[in-house]
């Protein structure tokens, strides 16, 4: 006769369970409920950070406002030049104390980490060269900035009336291809009024595009029916 096996209720044991029989242990040899308590403390030590020592050591001493105003302005100096007027508005927006804010920009500019003279060189150059703004332009977007008039006028004395005319012109070569097959009034609308959008005075922007246009071969006389004042 087969001897019936009985099997204990309550214990989680039954056909297919004998691997956890042996001590309570897995197949490796590892404690099965050690190893399961072992790996909900180990997921709970990652998600809160690597457990109690790195979580005092994240908290740490709160900053001052002195400190965090430096931070955030080392910040954004990493990515480009700013002016003291950009750095104090950015301070503000998060909340620095005024007091704080003046402390810390003006120790950034006894060392020179703010220089709103050579901020100003460099838009003057950068924007003229590469965009092609006129001096107007370039003061309207330097004050914005917060760049005082004095600096403004300084920076702008790099160009002068000649170097302005030459980029004006460069400008309109550079269009004037791209309007051939227009009628003529139309393309004298599109070649000004570039340029007028860039800050150049209205008499040199018209000036400039009748002399290119009639180098192109447009009848002067109709030129100056058109453009009787450039």
């Amino acid at each position: 006769m087969t001897r019936r096996t009985e099997w204990p209720d309550g214990h989680g044991y039954g056909p297919g369970a004998e691997a956890g029989h042996d001590g309570g242990r897995d197949d490796d040899g590892r404690g099965g409920s050690g190893s399961a308590a072992g790996g909900a403390e180990n997921r709970r030590k990652r998600k809160d950070g690597g457990g109690p020592s790195s979580s005092r050591a994240e908290a740490g001493p709160p900053r001052t406002p002195e400190e965090q105003a430096r931070a955030i302005c080392l910040r954004l100096l990493t990515g480009s030049a700013r002016t003291r007027k950009q750095l104090g508005d950015a301070l503000r927006e998060r909340g620095i104390p005024e007091d704080a804010a003046q402390e810390v920009l003006s120790r950034f500019e006894e060392v020179g980490l703010i220089d709103d003279a050579k901020f100003a060189d460099a838009w003057v150059e950068s924007r003229h060269h590469g965009r092609g703004l006129a001096r107007r332009a370039l003061a309207r977007e330097l004050r914005t900035k917060g760049v005082d008039p004095s600096t403004v006028d300084e920076a702008l004395g790099q160009l002068d009336s000649e170097q302005e005319e030459r980029t004006a012109r460069e400008l309109v070569d550079r269009k004037l291809r791209t309007t051939r097959g227009l009628d003529r009034e139309k393309r004298i609308r599109r070649l000004a009024g570039m340029l007028a959008r860039k800050g150049y005075p209205e008499g040199l922007a018209l000036r400039v595009v009748r002399q290119a246009l009639e180098e192109e071969g447009e009848d002067p006389e109709l030129m100056e029916y058109h453009l009787p004042e450039a």
